[in-house]
């Protein structure tokens, strides 16, 4: 089949004659081999600007602007969008130059093509549905894409709130687990105080989830969008009162409550919403990138670690040394957290990029923001699935450590006092003793205040549950 030739105003462009993008669409394409990561890798994108060209139509119809006929099949040709069909139209790479122009118009001309399969007619015919001055009626790229963009992240907010979620839920079943196992606690990598290890995961699961509801807070930020204000903000080219039509219309299509920008002008340049959001997604990943830290000192060994709990064995560790097998679930959860801790500061750097009523470096925040929801939200489920739910926990070398260990000294303080109970430790350590045997070869303390000194209850501290 031959190529159709389409034109614009840099002159004509030959198009695949199956293709429902057109000549912006293809020129897109070619000007921008950037990432490889292109638009329909991306489906929640497509869907979100479908729902938006949907929401236009309809409120232009509504306005008189554009005729039912025409908005009806634009309408139609949303809808399918939205149910998934033909995404593989939408060709243009992720990262692009023009503040997400090639996005608009891959959106734009797809839609036609689309609709005027609707109408009976075949591609191309522009004359009939035209993707700038029917499917763009009443828009431009600098309120439709950000609003898009914005509707994209909060539908996808509920995905990751549903990983941490369910991630805070295994911790606590291993904190449950683990509850009645004694441990040696650490700071700074030395021994400290004695400790249930089942506190210390229902630690992982309270850092987890208080930023559940800081998640939930910041995203609200993105609900409010500036469509209706077209280039700027002044609103030009819009009916009177399009603005709040359409924003109502798009709320309705897609069930989240969007909200009028206060003012236009501003949120068009503004990128606020997306850096505050984006510090929340690397606040999450580095806690993750914590837990699963200790998750490997924890797991370390098996002989010569720490050795106290063991992760599931989910591939072979080594090429060259039999029996090998790494910690790589927590290992890849570092490395996704290493991606969103420098993608915020790339979101960072292109909020601060913007000039005057524009901010041209929305592309790559977008890009960036999207990739690192995409990679917690599968990071969460991965570390759970291969690696939190099947952890096991060696409680006879916790109890072998905390036997061998110093860390029972801190409470002997009460009895004798910090600078003696310093000394204790030296001489057990230098001796290689127990504190027991140093104290009461010494007689500083009775088998008595020993068995108090030494309780769980004490060590535990009174605080403990």
């Amino acid at each position: 089949m031959p190529d159709r030739i389409e034109h614009d105003s840099l002159g004509d462009w030959a198009v695949p004659a199956d293709a429902d993008y057109g000549v912006h669409t293809a020129r897109a394409a070619a000007n921008f081999p950037i990432t490889g990561t292109l638009l329909c890798h991306y489906p929640e994108l497509i869907i979100a600007l479908a729902m938006t060209k949907k929401a236009a139509a309809e409120a232009n119809a509504e306005l008189g602007a554009l005729d039912p006929k025409i908005a009806r099949a634009i309408a139609k040709a949303c809808d399918r969008l939205i149910a998934g069909e033909n995404h593989d139209n939408f060709i243009v790479d992720m990262v692009q130059g023009g503040a997400g122009t090639s996005t608009n118009m891959n959106a734009n001309e797809v839609i036609a093509n689309m609709a005027l399969r609707e109408l009976g007619e075949p591609r191309g015919r522009y004359d009939v549905v035209n993707p700038n001055d029917h499917v763009n009626l009443s828009q431009s790229t600098n309120d439709v894409y950000p609003t898009a963009v914005r509707l994209t992240m909060l539908r996808e907010v509920p995905m990751l709130v549903k990983s941490q979620e369910l991630l805070v839920a295994a911790f606590e079943a291993k904190a449950r687990e683990f509850h009645d196992i004694i441990k040696v606690g650490r700071t700074q990598l030395m021994d400290a105080v004695p400790m249930r290890l089942g506190s210390e995961f229902k630690a992982f699961a309270v850092t987890v989830g208080e930023d559940i509801e800081r998640l939930r807070e910041f995203s609200s930020l993105l609900r409010e969008v500036n469509l209706g204000g077209t280039a700027i903000g002044t609103g030009i080219n819009t009916p009177r009162d399009y603005s709040r039509i359409v924003i109502g219309r798009l709320a309705g299509i897609s069930g989240v409550p969007l909200v009028p920008a206060g003012d236009l002008i501003e949120a068009t340049s503004d990128m606020g919403a997306f850096v505050t959001f984006s510090g929340v997604l690397k606040r999450i990943a580095v806690k993750l990138s914590k837990i699963c830290n200790d998750l490997r000192l924890l797991n370390s060994g098996p002989r010569a670690g720490l050795g106290e709990i063991r992760l599931p064995a989910v591939q072979a560790g080594s090429s060259i040394m039999p029996g090998k097998v790494n910690p790589v679930i927590p290992e890849v959860v570092n490395q996704i957290a290493y991606q969103v801790i420098g993608n915020d500061l790339t979101v960072t750097l292109g909020a601060e990029a913007g000039q005057l009523q524009l901010n041209a470096m929305e592309p790559v925040i977008v890009f960036n923001i999207l990739q690192s929801m995409r990679m917690l939200s599968r990071g969460m489920t991965v570390l759970r699935e291969k690696c939190i739910e099947g952890i096991e926990a060696d409680a006879e070398r916790c109890r072998e450590l905390l036997e061998n260990s110093l860390v029972a000294v801190t409470a002997l303080n009460p009895y004798i006092g910090y600078a003696e109970a310093s000394r204790v430790a030296k001489t057990a350590l230098s001796s290689r003793s127990s504190i027991r045997d140093v104290v009461l070869a010494e007689k500083l303390m009775t088998e008595a205040q020993l068995a108090q000194a030494f309780s769980n209850e004490t060590l535990l501290g009174q605080k403990d549950r």
